[in-house]
């Protein structure tokens, strides 16, 4: 309407009672306590009210432009850099890029306002929170790390997908390691632990999921298993075991939604600045992340750890080469020769053992796809480098007993071609953990 005035509601309340002072029924004095002023700012209200009217009690700044505000020209470059170079991004991750790499220092909540009111939706649409019981963080940093893996497209909806490695900490939610591998597998796992173990140590325990590289999730049960009452551990529980760091598999997926939640994250930003960069393939992308993505994104969202220190035990490379491996179970044969699948690794004499002919040894391939053989802690033979990829699953039975069959037993194992998984030598490591799957 045409001359209409709009006030708030504390403007309209100073017309009422500068109607009360001006007809004379209340003096200005007690208007001041109505009012919440002191009596001079009262005097000047009843000047402008008498002077200008209702008019004079509305604000001076209503309905101006504020000094501050950003023009049209700068909102267009603003939705036109959001639409053509980082339409993939979000809100707070377009602020930071813009400010980063335009040049343009613009607040979260202006962008917000300006991509809302150009018809740009977020990314993500919020949902309602709900009730979950929050495990707090562990206090020290290197109490706890979680790790996972998160299979998505991140080169673009063109390219194939693969798998994103994760370990964070879960004092300060840094990143303790990260790296692409084409799946999830215990051979991803193993690299990704290689790299926490050489930058940071060992943490005092590993929490994570039950993917079958981590937990045994099959039926078969040895005698020696059902007698002890658990089976023996995969690959890279075994290696857990042998350097001591404890291993705790989570009940459900939100159990570890404090890692879930750094995959959303790094799906956010990520595949926006993986495609900024020109990167397509997992080991440009692999070289990335140690040069440039890490560092950067432990800035950005580490938060404060409760109690100093570090509970990372450090550890020398040449034990941590020698420990995170796949490890074999494999017998000498008479020529001193051992045969795993089409491999033959010569085994040269000792220098008390001329010959280790029969001998029951562990064979390991290292993370750069070497071989070692071992005769308890001594390595005995060496073979040259080969494909670092998962262990060959296959089950074979090692009792047709039909008494033990009848029982419910299961004298079966795993092997890797042609031979069974490794043991744990007497006396060397604890017998609790004998075998690998």
């Amino acid at each position: 309407m045409e001359g209409a005035i709009i006030m708030s509601r504390e403007e309209a309340k100073r017309v009422r009672i500068m109607e009360h002072v001006v007809g004379g029924r209340i003096t200005l004095k007690a208007a001041m306590d109505f009012l919440g002023v002191c009596y001079r700012q009262a005097k000047r209200i009843k000047g402008r009210y008498l002077k200008h009217g209702i008019a004079g009690l509305v604000h001076g700044n209503r309905g101006r432009v504020p000094a501050n505000a950003y023009g049209d020209e700068m909102k267009y470059k603003v939705v036109e850099l959001h639409q053509q170079k980082y339409f993939d991004s979000n809100d707070t991750h377009f602020t930071e890029l813009i400010a980063e790499r335009e040049g343009l220092d613009i607040g979260r909540e202006s962008v917000r306002k300006i991509l809302r009111a150009a018809g740009i939706k977020p990314k993500r649409k919020r949902r309602p929170p709900r009730h979950h019981s929050r495990r707090p963080r562990r206090e020290q940093f290197g109490m706890m790390a979680i790790w996972d893996g998160s299979p998505h497209r991140w080169f673009g909806e063109e390219r194939e997908p693969c798998c994103l490695m994760s370990c964070v900490d879960d004092a300060t939610g840094q990143l303790l390691g990260v790296l692409f591998v084409p799946a999830e597998s215990s051979a991803g796992y193993l690299r990704l632990l290689d790299m926490v173990l050489r930058e940071h140590g060992a943490p005092l325990s590993i929490y994570h999921d039950r993917h079958s590289s981590l937990v045994r999730c099959d039926n078969h049960w040895s005698l020696e298993e059902q007698i002890r009452g658990e089976q023996y551990p995969t690959h890279v529980g075994l290696v857990l075991s042998q350097i001591g760091i404890i291993s705790i598999p989570a009940n459900s997926p939100q159990a570890k939604g404090r890692v879930e939640r750094r995959f959303g994250i790094l799906q956010d930003r990520m595949i926006v600045e993986l495609r900024l960069a020109g990167i397509k393939d997992i080991d440009t992308a692999n070289r990335w992340l140690k040069e440039c993505f890490i560092q950067r994104y432990n800035k950005r969202f580490t938060v404060e750890v409760q109690k100093k220190g570090s509970a990372f035990r450090k550890m020398s490379k040449q034990n941590i080469y020698d420990l995170v491996a796949f490890n074999y179970e494999a017998v000498v044969g008479n020529d001193n020769c051992v045969r795993l699948g089409g491999m033959f690794i010569d085994v040269p004499p000792g220098q008390r053992i001329k010959s280790f002919a029969k001998q029951r040894v562990t064979v390991k391939q290292h993370i750069d796809g070497a071989w070692t053989v071992w005769s308890k802690d001594q390595i005995i033979a060496k073979h040259k480098p080969t494909e670092f990829s998962e262990p060959a699953r296959q089950w074979k039975r090692r009792n047709n007993d039909s008494k033990l069959n009848a029982r419910g037993a299961k004298e079966v194992s795993q092997v890797y071609i042609a031979s069974k998984p490794a043991f744990l030598p007497r006396g060397h490591f604890p017998l609790a953990v004998k075998g690998t799957y």
